[in-house]
């Protein structure tokens, strides 16, 4: 039975799985990062899959197919695994966060046009880019807001 699901017991094995997760989708999307970005982002990416404050997955079975991480109102983290890419499980766990906690933003990588189209195509737009990304990385990131509570005086791209 697929469903999402809310993520308390952050141990591990739950860390490893989603990790696994993350580091499939960014190989299959993030085709600027090379394996060692990669492998320097994991440690970041288990703590912040300890850390974030609303963490949701969907499953099949009991086997995780996708997560999303939520700050406030923020998507943090959303990574499905590039098997099932393509069936609606992204699209449910953010329209999920919407509805229940109230998502409103996003950062993208400008160089990942698979997501910004994505996130469009959901209802959000750009307002903002920065350079670089949270690491003071040279990847810059443009900044989304879900397009029904963009203002008049909002930069837009």
């Amino acid at each position: 039975m697929n469903q999402i699901h809310r993520i308390s017991d952050r141990n591990e094995e739950v860390s490893h799985q989603l990790l696994y997760i993350w580091e499939t989708a960014v190989r299959a999307t993030h085709l600027f990062l090379t394996e060692q970005d990669i492998a320097a982002l994991s440690p970041l990416v288990i703590q912040g899959i300890g850390q974030i404050p609303h963490l949701l997955a969907y499953t099949d079975q009991n086997h995780y197919l996708g997560f999303i991480g939520v700050q406030d109102t923020k998507i943090e983290m959303l990574f499905v695994n590039p098997a099932v890419r393509g069936r609606g499980i992204g699209k449910q766990l953010v329209t999920y966060a919407i509805q229940t906690l109230n998502v409103l933003y996003v950062d993208v990588n400008e160089q990942n046009p698979q997501a910004i189209g994505f996130y469009e195509h959901l209802g959000f737009q750009v307002f903002d880019r920065s350079e670089r990304d949270e690491q003071g990385q040279p990847f810059p990131i443009l900044h989304m807001k879900l397009s029904r509570f963009m203002g008049p005086n909002v930069k837009r791209e």
